[in-house]
């Protein structure tokens, strides 16, 4: 039995490209250099017109595809969008170069709170300068150039990675052919910032989170950031499909008239929490939901959202699901009449999944098939450009 499935990439190794040159960020500071972790999945073509950018969300990171070790192809533990990306999958990586990277401010390699500040010798902690999907984007672009590609053959995320896509078309308008946006929203809602602020509290206020200089002390908010977690994923989710998978379900046969675990969902919710505090940095945690919160970008144009996408060259996707909630499809749908008031080339797709927010990360057979046929036409056209 072969060690990797059908339509994986198998074994993969993250890179690193250190950027040098000083990054002035949105809110005024300037970081000297930053490094970013990043992976790639394919092969660019001669004249590097097959490159496919991939934004993650909140939690995500670089490693969006294949293995880094037998061990993790043995656990059956690939790549957070591993459904998507692969020979003959969505974004087929027979046909795109796809790159996928961890953003600044992250936790899995690139340079965020846990690195250490070369002004100090310690971790930057707290001291970490917020940052904005803008300076995401300016990175993004650097990374680009690294990899000598002059224009994306799309650029393609879910949730904040929709956002950064949205921020794509309108910094660097001629270096995306198609923008993907996917479960996505112009700007939060005051419900979901609501949410966002519950969870960094929840991490604030865990005695082990010492204003975020908790890598001195040799501890974890684990507690707060795994509350956070939990609040979190249940907005991911949809009461269908929380009722499909646990229900009113005990863990035992009876009621113990306690305050434990006794529903099967709770027992969810705190194994998830649990998990996610011991693979993810809490202070990154506060500054990515921050980013959330300030994204805005029609904020720059007279709050006027059809003006502000109207710099935008590209072709669109967007792509929206009925049972989510936290980027319900009416956000998307104002995604969607900004584009067609500003006279741009949009394609939308509003697909029936049960599962809520996560679906865009879900084997869907219709949004897969939407998406697919999507790239798919990127792709073809590529190649008769080529052949002809």
């Amino acid at each position: 039995m072969p060690p990797f499935p059908v339509g994986s990439v198998g074994l993969v190794e993250p890179r690193l490209l250190r950027i040098d040159t000083p990054l002035m960020l949105a809110c005024g500071r300037t970081l000297p250099s930053c490094d970013i972790v990043y992976e790639t999945y394919g092969t660019l073509n001669a004249d590097a017109s097959n490159g496919v950018l991939i934004c993650h969300a909140l939690s995500g990171h670089h490693h969006a595809a294949g293995y880094h070790t037998l061990e993790e192809a043995e656990k059956g533990k690939p790549g957070w969008w591993d459904t998507a990306i692969g020979p003959g999958k969505v974004i087929d990586t027979n046909r795109f170069f796809v790159v996928a990277l961890n953003n600044l401010g992250g936790c899995h390699g690139s340079t965020g709170p846990a690195s250490v500040n070369p002004e100090t010798g310690k971790p930057w902690g707290p001291d970490f300068p917020i940052v904005a999907v803008r300076d995401w984007v300016k990175v993004q672009a650097r990374l680009t150039d690294h990899l000598g590609i002059q224009q994306w053959a799309a650029v393609v995320g879910g949730s904040l990675g929709g956002m950064q896509v949205l921020r794509w078309s309108i910094d660097h308008p001629g270096r995306v052919a198609n923008a993907v946006v996917i479960a996505s929203a112009p700007k939060l809602s005051a419900q979901n910032i609501a949410f966002n602020e519950v969870a960094r509290q929840a991490i604030r206020r865990d005695p082990n989170f010492h204003g975020g200089h908790y890598y001195e002390h040799g501890v974890v908010p684990e507690v707060g950031l795994g509350l956070a977690r939990m609040v979190g994923h249940i907005t991911y989710l949809s009461d269908d499909a929380m009722h499909q998978k646990f229900g009113r379900d005990l863990r035992a046969t009876t009621y113990q008239y306690g305050y434990g675990a006794e529903f099967q969902v709770e027992s969810y919710l705190r194994y998830q929490g649990e998990t996610f505090s011991r693979r993810f940095d809490a202070n990154t945690y506060l500054l990515m939901t921050r980013v959330l919160d300030y994204f805005d970008p029609a904020r720059d144009f007279d709050h006027d959202l059809a003006r502000t996408l109207s710099r935008a060259l590209c072709r669109f996707l967007v792509i929206s699901f009925t049972t989510d909630w936290r980027f319900s499809p009416e956000r998307s749908r104002e995604i969607v009449d900004a584009l067609m008031d500003a006279g741009k080339d949009v394609t939308y797709a509003e697909i029936d999944a049960p599962q809520g927010h996560d679906s865009f990360l879900l084997d869907n057979p219709r949004y897969l098939a939407v998406f697919g046929a999507y790239m798919n036409r990127i792709a073809d056209a590529l190649e008769a450009r080529h052949a002809s």
